[in-house]
């Protein structure tokens, strides 16, 4: 491989391999978990399913429990040391 790609096109590579594993994980997780995605012959012949505690437990994902009781900055402690008033 290394005699037909050149060392400059690697990060290019390793951008969009990382890029497609985002979406192969997300199409697999919608195609998979998610209730509003009917696979099974049982499942798709119901016109409207009953599941909205299904629904809630995929929303709210354990990443999303993650964050939710985090401040929403990203330089938490850079933010407050600017912020600091001088007396």
């Amino acid at each position: 491989m290394a005699r037909w790609v050149r060392p400059e096109v690697y990060p290019l590579m390793a951008a969009m391999t990382f890029v497609t594993s985002l979406c192969v994980f997300q199409l697999a997780r919608n195609v998979l978990m998610n209730p509003d995605v009917r696979i099974n012959k049982t499942h798709r012949a119901s016109a409207v399913l009953d599941n909205a505690e299904e629904g809630y437990g995929y929303s709210q994902h354990a990443f999303r429990k993650y964050l939710s009781d985090r401040k929403p900055q990203v330089f938490s402690t850079l933010n407050n040391f600017f912020s600091k008033e001088d007396n």
